[in-house]
């Protein structure tokens, strides 16, 4: 019998203020905005059509914000070990994910330790999420209970 290793729990002691503690890429494509569409019941073709999304004013199909904020989290989340650890979890939506037609749109999710409350038990976690070289969501903070 083999033992697979799972990743020890993170323990509040054990972090720095600054410190990386977990980071992610994941890729869009517009079939990404199709199934999750699907998934969310949220088919406004700002999503999903190049016309429509110009003809209200913006420069071409966006990436459904409640996508991108999922991608964020999602880094805290593995790092935690479970999600029922993370106590809060907020974003400033400040810029769109803009999903070319034929190319790839890259979520890259950078977490820091922002601060330690020990005696809550709680680590708040800093997301630097960005496109490409822009920024696109602002005070993106998860609150993560640990031992």
């Amino acid at each position: 019998m083999t033992d697979i290793a799972t990743p020890a729990t993170p323990r509040l002691a054990d972090l720095t203020v600054g410190e990386i503690v977990a980071e992610g890429t994941f890729p869009l494509t517009r079939d990404s905005l199709v199934h999750y569409a699907g998934a969310s019941g949220d088919f406004n073709p700002i999503h999903y059509r190049d016309d429509v999304a110009v003809s209200v004013g913006l420069p071409g199909v966006l990436a459904h914000g409640m996508l991108t904020m999922g991608f964020a989290v999602q880094p805290v989340v593995d790092w935690a070990g479970d999600p029922g650890r993370i106590v809060d979890y907020q974003v400033r939506f400040t810029r769109p994910v803009l999903v070319p037609a034929d190319d790839v749109a890259v979520v890259t999710v950078v977490a820091k330790v922002g601060a330690l409350d020990a005696d809550a038990g709680v680590a708040r976690i800093d997301l630097t999420v960005s496109s490409g070289e822009v920024t696109v969501l602002g005070k993106a903070q998860a609150r993560v209970r640990l031992a």
